[in-house]
């Protein structure tokens, strides 16, 4: 998660070349702990009329597929520039994803509050599990979402970690190249699972590097 510290240095770069920025802050909700989270629109106002702040319960609701995603622009041009871009693209909101949203939004706070401490347990036991059987995976302690990286580099593997677990152990993890070179050697990992579940994985994944 960006601290104001991080913002404000972030904001530097947009002030001085004169950028819009396109934040999408849908996971804003998950967050594992006593962190805050700060929407870029709010560190000021000449800010806010650059920014354009995508938000959905998909993520934290598990409602994907209603298309209920909506995007925050206070800037009335640029929100004009936005409805311009989008037709033909973007549909309206449906019945179906409007509702679900709106009941996500006005009672989901205690489901909520108790998928992110499931969120946080099962965090923590990849961690715990990591650092006793597998330590050549590191990873950091992320303080939202339920994504987890996992640095591989020190595995020595034959091929690259996505495509060794998936033959080696049936895991399809996300490959950290995807996301561009600093993600070479990396996996991400869902938590958002059962502990049964993710017991297995791990499991399997000890397993898979014993037998390599």
């Amino acid at each position: 998660m960006y601290n104001k510290e991080d913002l404000s240095q972030l904001i530097h770069i947009v002030q001085k070349h004169d950028l819009i920025i396109c934040s999408d802050e849908i996971h804003c909700e998950l967050i594992l702990g006593n962190y805050k989270h700060f929407p870029t629109a709010s560190i000021s106002n000449d800010i806010a009329d650059r920014c354009v702040t995508l938000m959905a319960p998909s993520k934290t609701f598990n409602l994907a597929g209603l298309s209920c995603g909506y995007a925050v622009i206070q800037n009335a041009d640029l929100l004009l520039q936005m409805k311009s871009a989008s037709k033909g693209i973007v549909p309206g909101v449906n019945v179906l994803g409007y509702t679900a949203a709106l009941a996500a939004y006005q009672h989901g706070n205690h489901w909520l509050n108790e998928v992110l401490s499931y969120l946080k347990d099962n965090r923590d036991y990849v961690i715990q599990f990591l650092n006793k059987y597998i330590p050549n995976v590191r990873t950091t302690c992320p303080n939202a979402t339920y994504l987890m990286w996992l640095d591989c580099n020190q595995l020595n593997l034959p091929s690259n970690p996505q495509t060794f677990f998936l033959k080696e152990a049936k895991l399809a993890f996300s490959d950290g190249s995807m996301f561009g070179p600093g993600g070479k050697g990396f996996i991400r990992m869902n938590l958002a699972c059962s502990r049964t579940l993710l017991e297995s994985a791990l499991t399997r994944m000890k397993n898979a590097l014993q037998d390599k």
